[in-house]
């Protein structure tokens, strides 16, 4: 099956207010009970195992749903959250969360701000060289490593999606849950695209229901 890119409407804001909360509710379902969730908890225990604090900026956040599910699923870690997306009407409604509107590719911190950089359902609406662009900005203001939570592309995946339709609360979802499929990567290409960024180890599980975990370890210097 190959790689479809599409425009998702949800990118655009291709609908009424009501309709873009609807496909957020949808998203919030499709990350609790098909392995958002899941491998989100994978990956920060990978990267954190035994911390009492970690900084995250959580890329693409939407309506952060996932931080504050991982925030509730791990009490025994203090995780200081920063939202970040493109659209404020994405992010309203988060105002115990610091978050901000900003570009995903050219992130708005210094170096090494965060202890991590996460995204859930992000990675598949970007270009193979917007991949790459975005694995380096984000290993640029991490200190430890980039976590990638993200759709499998695969045929039974998609058939899925679109089974789903009837179930689907907006018009929006009914047409990007399949549109996501389509442009989802594998995880071979999503190993090729995130080692072209040269920056880092990268390791990458597959989870549960088409759902891949990426971690890229930002390589430590040592001193002189």
């Amino acid at each position: 099956m190959r790689r479809r890119p599409t425009r998702e409407l949800l990118d655009t804001d291709s609908g009424t207010p009501s309709e873009v909360a609807s496909s957020l509710r949808d998203l919030r379902w499709f990350n609790r009970w098909f392995g958002g969730i899941s491998t989100s908890l994978r990956l920060i225990e990978t990267v954190a195992p035994g911390a009492t604090r970690l900084s995250v900026l959580e890329v693409a956040a939407g309506d952060g749903f996932v931080p504050r599910a991982l925030q509730k699923r791990l009490p025994q870690i203090d995780l200081q959250v920063t939202l970040l997306d493109r659209a404020q009407s994405h992010l309203n409604g988060n105002n115990s969360i610091r978050s901000l509107v900003a570009d995903a590719l050219a992130l708005p911190f210094r170096d090494s701000t965060f202890d991590v950089v996460s995204s859930s359902l992000f990675v598949h609406h970007l270009h193979p060289d917007q991949v790459v662009l975005f694995a380096r900005e984000a290993l640029r203001v991490c200190r430890i490593a980039v976590l990638i939570n993200d759709l499998v592309r695969h045929r039974i995946h998609l058939a899925f999606a679109y089974a789903g339709v009837p179930l689907y609360r907006s018009r929006i979802t009914r047409h990007d849950a399949p549109a996501s499929v389509r442009q989802a990567y594998t995880v071979r290409e999503m190993r090729d695209l995130l080692e072209k960024a040269g920056l880092g180890r990268v390791e990458i599980h597959s989870q549960y229901f088409f759902r891949m975990g990426a971690v890229v370890w930002k390589e430590q210097v040592s001193a002189p």
